[in-house]
């Protein structure tokens, strides 16, 4: 029988944020689809605890976003992305390399895996499947009853909760509003703000505007408490030029701005709130667009299409 491994735990209790880069070209599609020569998922490390990873736009065109982060006792997976195949989308062999490649390094045993979701679209958890049979691995539950549940919310949407990957302890605040169950996910140790879908540079569609702005409040009076290092959602839809945004299901977008915003820009939503106080519309600024109460592509492809899997285009 073999001794269990020890290894001295990480330090994720930092008196500053833990240090990252952002200093990345993002893939970004090609002109042809067809002869797109990037990766399925480009892999960066924000740092040596922190994966982002993003969809190859040739293979779906919403090229989603997903973040995992390592703790002492288990890793998160934020996020599956758009596309259920492993041969068009090999998200599982991916993230298995990565947390193989960190445990070369810090060996422990018994090591889990959490696959979670900011939110419950399609564009998000459609390769939980290539993580059914995973050992040592829990997926939580699409609906909004199993995401409270989970993460042990009391008074949802008002309370936040802590979830504790092993000395690395994040913050999950509840922030419904594009979707009825989505939370966003802050990390003391780097200083990070994930959004999902409801703050990012693209089109902010709303479901619930009540929901929405009572989010939006709830998220500038956490960051008026907490650092920010970065806002991080889970889509790039804005170009470089002020309020101008990429045709909806492009599959190339050469002149993309960063995926990171900040604390003003988070700020300057809740501004654009008041300003148009649920008047149902497009609504254009800089740094996104309000879509408040038109559909958004996803929920025009699964009403016409309730059986369809998305994400296998190639």
């Amino acid at each position: 029988m073999s001794l269990p491994t020890f290894v001295e735990p990480v330090n994720f209790k930092l008196p500053n944020a833990a240090p990252g880069s952002l200093d990345v070209q993002w893939i970004h599609g090609s002109v042809s689809p067809k002869h797109n020569t990037d990766p399925d998922i480009q892999i960066h490390f924000y740092n040596e605890h922190t994966v982002i990873m993003r969809q190859n736009m040739a293979v779906h065109p919403e090229a989603p976003f997903m973040f995992l982060l390592f703790g002492n006792d288990r890793a998160v997976l934020l996020d599956t992305g758009a596309t259920r195949s492993p041969d068009f989308f090999p998200l599982r062999p991916t993230v298995d390399g990565l947390i193989d490649q960190w445990l070369a390094k810090y060996p422990r045993d018994n090591y889990s895996l959490v696959v979670a979701h900011t939110h419950l679209h399609r564009d998000h958890f459609e390769a939980d499947p290539q993580f059914f049979d995973r050992p040592n691995t829990v997926i939580v539950g699409k609906t909004l009853e199993a995401t409270v549940q989970f993460y042990g919310f009391q008074h949802w949407p008002q309370d936040k909760v802590s979830f504790d990957l092993g000395g690395r302890v994040l913050k999950v605040m509840a922030t419904p509003g594009h979707e009825e169950a989505e939370v966003s996910i802050y990390d003391p140790y780097t200083h990070l703000l994930f959004t999902g879908d409801l703050v990012y540079p693209g089109r902010l569609y709303i479901r619930d505007w009540e929901a929405f702005a009572s989010s939006i409040e709830r998220m500038i009076d956490f960051c008026n408490t907490h650092p920010i290092s970065h806002i991080l959602g889970c889509h790039i839809e804005m170009s470089i030029y002020p309020k101008l945004d990429y045709l909806i299901r492009t599959s190339y977008q050469p002149y993309e701005r960063p995926l990171q915003m900040t604390v003003a820009q988070l700020q300057s939503i809740g501004e654009a709130i008041k300003a148009i106080d649920d008047k149902p519309g497009i609504h254009i600024f800089d740094d996104y667009i309000i879509y408040n109460g038109v559909p958004d592509r996803y929920f025009s492809y699964e009403t016409m299409n309730p059986d369809a899997e998305l994400g296998d285009v190639c």
